[in-house]
């Protein structure tokens, strides 16, 4: 997984008052939990960028006061209008402990068979919540599509990660190729052209006996 850096200031006060200040100056409050004690900080706004605004998880290595404090994020708040960033919660890792985080689904293996032949791939969940240690935790989880044909899908209990455990129940599927309207089954075509035949051969037979009339 890889590491992003993130700058921080220690907050003196943490009330709401205090908060409203620093985001006005652009600042996001923020606190990390999970070790020996609570640390409530603040950091740029512009600087979760690479954090929050990217299909990828990341570590985040905080330096805050000179002390580095890896972590994770857990949980990021946005205004319900304006939608700006205005709070951001962060889970210390601390070796041993496992951490629950959302990791991204890449599809490899190229064009899946049912693609090819017309189907249309859906990625049904584009992020898996996991379970594990730090150490275990890729930066993305890879499901080859390659033979997976029309009507077919990957689900969470085909997905075997090694020292992970995946938080979703295994029967929701995760990628699949759905049939579209330019598949059409060759029966129906058949059944269209077979019935079609009839009429055609009708037509005739009334003019014919419109002549003996």
């Amino acid at each position: 997984m890889k590491t992003v850096q993130l700058s921080g200031s220690p907050r003196a006060n943490v009330g709401k008052t205090n908060a409203t200040l620093l985001r006005n100056k652009g600042e996001v409050p923020c606190v990390i939990y999970g070790g020996k004690e609570q640390i409530h900080f603040s950091a740029d706004a512009r600087a979760f960028k690479p954090i929050l605004y990217t299909p990828e998880t990341n570590l985040v290595a905080i330096n805050v006061n000179g002390k580095v404090h890896n972590a994770v994020v857990q949980e990021a708040q946005f205004h319900k209008i304006s939608e700006k960033l205005i709070h951001v919660d962060f889970l210390e890792v601390i070796e041993g402990n496992p951490v629950t985080v959302q990791i991204p689904v890449k599809a490899v293996g190229g064009q899946a068979e049912g693609v090819k032949n017309g189907g249309k791939m859906i990625v049904k969940m584009r992020k898996l919540k996991v379970r594990g240690l730090i150490s275990k935790l890729p930066e993305n989880i890879e499901l080859n599509v390659e033979k997976l044909e029309i009507g077919k899908s990957i689900s969470v209990g085909d997905i075997k990660l090694d020292g992970l455990s995946i938080l979703h129940p295994k029967n929701i599927s995760v990628i699949s190729v759905q049939t579209t309207r330019a598949v059409e089954p060759e029966a129906t075509t058949a059944a269209v052209t077979t019935a079609a035949t009839p009429a055609a051969t009708a037509a005739p037979a009334d003019k014919k006996d419109d002549k003996k009339k």
